[in-house]
């Protein structure tokens, strides 16, 4: 974590001087969304065209956040740090590590993010806000995804996520929406590497995620993710959550979400509890 940490100085002594992104006025709560476990801003499992933090335009925000997943067989960790500008660019650091429970041993990447809002709103524009993103994806100890089948030991995402909210929807609520093509070629997120036996090429996979607010502190919502499938030694099956969102105020934002992986690493049912807490600043 030690790139990741001194990012965040860096990022911190860098915003001395710059008007920050303060939480009392303009985007409404819950439109900067939270973080996902590849440290994009976003929802859980899925980046959306939301830029993390509230910072409008000429303006400067960062996040620091945690995610913790716990499921049948595995433990996931991802600590992360955005720091995003103008509500136009938001770039991005994590780590991952992967805890095998049953196998032994664990596994871990570093991600580098980009993503440009390119045109629309989220809220107060007729068209959706349109985003692209890249994620450069480096694994840390790469002896066992070699061992399984694949080819490489770093790669890269690109993505196009398309995200828009209705403020008077269904029910009389709030709703949002987004979905995301991503073209990968990575393992099981790149924890297992990137390519392998049975394809290495890359593929286009969809993500969606679909949510309503309960209230202006509250989001409901489910999301799914599909997986490319490059390793014949086990299946790779999509992902899929239930999750709830917390936004008591404009600094903190806490997840809570069940989780569905299905199969991975050829150990079925992974099944099991999600939560992040993001603070903004």
């Amino acid at each position: 974590m030690q790139r990741i940490t001194g990012l965040v100085l860096v990022s911190m002594l860098g915003l001395s001087g710059i008007q920050p992104s303060y939480a009392e006025g303009g985007r409404l709560l819950g439109t900067g969304a939270v973080t996902s476990i590849e440290g994009s801003g976003g929802a859980g499992i899925v980046p959306w065209a939301t830029l993390a933090s509230y910072a409008e335009e000429g303006e400067w925000g960062i996040t620091v956040n945690a995610n913790f997943a716990d499921v049948s067989d595995y433990q996931l960790g991802v600590q992360s740090v955005n720091l995003t500008y103008s509500n136009r660019v938001e770039v991005s650091a994590a780590r991952q590590r992967l805890g095998l429970n049953t196998l032994g041993g664990d596994l871990s990447q570093d991600i580098y993010g980009l993503k440009i809002r390119l045109f629309g709103d989220l809220v107060y524009d007729d068209l959706p806000q349109v985003t692209v993103g890249m994620q450069h994806k480096r694994h840390r100890n790469f002896a066992l995804p070699q061992a399984v089948g694949a080819v490489a030991d770093h790669g890269e995402d690109y993505y196009v996520s398309v995200a828009k909210a209705w403020l008077a929807g269904p029910f009389e609520r709030t709703w949002v929406a987004n979905y995301t093509l991503r073209s990968t070629n990575a393992n099981q997120l790149g924890l297992l590497g990137f390519g392998g036996d049975q394809s290495s090429g890359r593929q286009w996979v969809h993500e969606a995620s679909v949510g309503v607010f309960l209230n202006r502190h509250w989001l409901l919502g489910v999301e799914y993710r599909q997986k490319p499938d490059n390793l014949s030694f086990a299946q790779e099956q999509d992902w899929r959550d239930v999750y709830l969102a917390w936004f008591p105020n404009k600094r903190v934002a806490f997840v809570a979400a069940v989780v569905d992986l299905q199969s991975v690493a050829g150990l079925p049912s992974q099944t099991g509890a999600y939560a992040s807490l993001q603070l903004s600043f």
